[in-house]
């Protein structure tokens, strides 16, 4: 497995047990964090592992390893699409999670300003009809 997507597989297993540090991770998991650091070292999670991980949290195998789709269940549903996102965002660098929380917040400011004007030209023929 490359050391990229070993450090995926890495984000999906954090995004599935809730965990935003290694020892929270290992924790969850049930193993010490020295047995997480020695599958980072050797770029390997246990198969068995895996599998019992997808059965309990109700994930596909190709979406944990992989990070393709889950194809047994609906793919625009609310709770995928957030966890699609949050998966995806995981992934990122800081910088680059900085980045896209700063087009959220411009996105929000021009909804924001669009409703506003929406609201002034609403006003605007009962100002003009006085």
């Amino acid at each position: 497995m490359s050391s990229h997507s070993f450090a995926s597989v890495l984000a999906r297993l954090k995004l599935l047990t809730g965990s935003g540090t290694d020892v929270q991770m290992a924790k969850a998991l049930e193993v010490s964090p020295q047995t997480l650091s020695s599958w980072k070292v050797r770029d390997s999670i246990p198969y068995s592992l895996c599998v019992d991980l997808a059965r309990q949290h109700g994930c596909s195998l190709d979406w944990l390893l992989l990070g393709e789709r889950e194809v047994n269940r609906p793919a625009h549903t609310q709770d995928n699409w957030e966890r699609e996102i949050l998966t995806r965002l995981r992934e990122l660098t800081h910088a680059d999670r900085q980045a896209v929380l700063l087009h959220i917040e411009d996105k929000q400011r021009i909804l924001e300003l669009e409703r506003q004007l929406q609201e002034l030209t609403r006003r605007m023929p009962a100002a003009h009809s006085g």
